[in-house]
């Protein structure tokens, strides 16, 4: 039986993770910063609770990193720990510096220092890229960070070359694009539109308030990405690879699609405010997964309109739980 260590457990990403993870018969050690208070809502919704051993960690601490990475004994680390929202970047860009950046410096240093043979999965993100206009971004495309998110992204991945590079450590990087499911925080725009329209629909007199609609963002769906995050440990050696569907579509076109499929006119119910902007914001990005496509032979099934369906499918199971 192989173990693995996630590193964030809490969240979206290593919620459906752990789930694939048991599925394929590893035992999965789970990190949240404090295990005994944290509520673990995704396992929680994915049944999968009691199957995770759950532990308390700091990975900004190396102390921390270093005890936790010593009493796993993982054969596989998944780096997903970390502050996750772009926008919430722009008001904590300290928190979210230290804790992508430093967490993953301690990460790959704990492993150095330990002479572990762990595989590392490092979550890095298709928001060091910026703007990547009509072309699709591949491994090779040149990184241009538009927020702090991005920094610290752009900077773990680069350690995680490096160290690869200087102690032939299995080091990998997933550059994922936009990943969608119902275990989103209601922060996200993506599940903000999506639980407003349900609402709405139920009866709600509420107004949808949204920033820029023109923005063009590769949307895919999360179960299907973290199949490729544990592709890529797979691997004989350690490299890097973008995840996505290769398609962009525009918000506005998002928010469309989640009303209409509750049978609503999306502009009876939406205000664009100006005010809800970021200082700096990516126009469009799309990726090109042809490395992942050949060499993981991952390949997404879902695009934007399917992304939306399941979503609502999710949150309206989720309502009628509740």
């Amino acid at each position: 039986m192989k173990t693995a260590l996630i590193c964030g457990v809490s969240g979206q990403d290593g919620a459906y993770l752990a789930k694939l993870l048991l599925e394929k018969g590893y035992r999965v050690i789970g990190t949240s910063r404090d295990a005994q208070a944290s509520p673990f809502s995704g396992l929680r919704r994915l049944s999968i609770l009691e199957d995770v051993d759950r532990v308390s960690a700091n990975f900004t601490d190396f102390r921390s990193t270093l005890d936790t990475v010593s009493a796993a004994e993982p054969d596989e680390i998944y780096n997903l720990a970390g502050q996750s929202s772009v926008g919430l970047s722009f008001a904590q860009p300290v928190e979210t510096i230290a804790s992508i950046e430093m967490g993953t410096l301690n990460l790959l240093e704990a492993m150095r220092a330990l002479g572990v043979k762990s595989r590392l999965y490092n979550a890095s993100s298709s928001e060091c890229f910026g703007d990547t206009g009509a072309d699709a971004a591949s491994e090779l495309t040149p990184f241009h960070p538009r927020s702090p998110y991005a920094l610290a992204k752009a900077a773990a991945h680069w350690l995680v070359i490096n160290y690869r590079d200087a102690y032939g450590l299995y080091a990998a990087n997933g550059i994922l694009f936009n990943h969608e499911s119902p275990l989103r925080p209601e922060r996200f725009v993506t599940r903000k539109i999506v639980t407003a329209a349900c609402r709405i629909k139920a009866g709600s007199t509420e107004r949808l308030r949204l920033g820029d609609v023109s923005i063009r963002r590769d949307w895919g769906w999360a179960p299907e990405y973290v199949d490729a995050m544990w592709r890529i440990l797979q691997q004989p050696s350690a490299d890097d690879y973008v995840a996505a569907t290769g398609v962009a579509s525009s918000l506005q076109d998002f928010v469309d699609s989640a009303f209409a499929q509750l049978g609503l006119n999306w502009r009876d119910h939406v205000d664009v405010d100006p005010d809800l902007r970021r200082p700096s914001e990516i126009m469009c990005n799309r990726g090109d997964a042809s490395k992942a496509r050949e060499q993981l032979k991952w390949q997404p099934s879902y695009t934007m309109p399917d992304v939306v369906r399941l979503m609502i499918e999710g949150e309206i199971a989720g309502s009628a739980r509740r």
